[in-house]
């Protein structure tokens, strides 16, 4: 039984019923995902054989304390990352496709976040051992800057100060 209205057969401007463009957007999700997931990987990877390196046990209590941070926002973020891919597979036929879409898409956000304190705090980590701990606090902190200026605002004012769509759910 459908409960479509008539605005959902018209769908978007594009002419696409709501189903497509559910699926369209699902689609698109899963498609960014693929780009962030080999980078989360790969500083997941990293942080993981650092601690068998022979200079990590020369390393102070703050450098320990940046490391587990890094870590746990590497895993948090791949965790994260890579469910939406999880539970596509899972919920697979169950017709809730929109449902699906506004929890993933929550979980890539909150995962780009956690992105964002793995790849600040690994900075924050590497800078201080090889140089000083006030260049790695302004390293750090510039480049978290540059991604809450470049992954946010920017993206928020665009979207503030352009037309929504019409059959938006966002």
């Amino acid at each position: 039984m459908s409960t479509s209205s008539p605005a959902d057969s018209e769908g978007g401007s594009d002419g696409e019923t709501r189903k497509e463009r559910v699926d369209r957007e699902l689609m698109e999700l899963l498609n960014e995902l693929r780009v962030a997931l080999p980078g989360v990987q790969f500083l997941f990877a990293f942080l993981l054989v650092v601690p068998f390196q022979q200079k990590f046990g020369q390393t102070t209590d703050f450098q320990h304390g940046v490391y587990f941070v890094a870590l746990a926002a590497a895993a948090l973020a791949t965790a994260l990352l890579i469910a939406p891919a999880a539970q596509h597979r899972i919920l697979f036929r169950q017709h809730d496709k929109e449902m699906l879409l506004r929890r993933s898409n929550r979980s890539a956000l909150a995962g780009l976040f956690a992105l964002g304190v793995a790849i600040c705090s690994a900075l924050l980590l590497v800078v201080d051992a090889l140089f000083s701990l006030t260049l790695a606090w302004v390293t750090a902190g510039a480049l978290a800057l540059l991604l809450a200026w470049w992954w946010l605002a920017v993206p928020l004012w665009h979207r503030a100060h352009n037309e929504q769509d019409e059959v938006s759910d966002e």
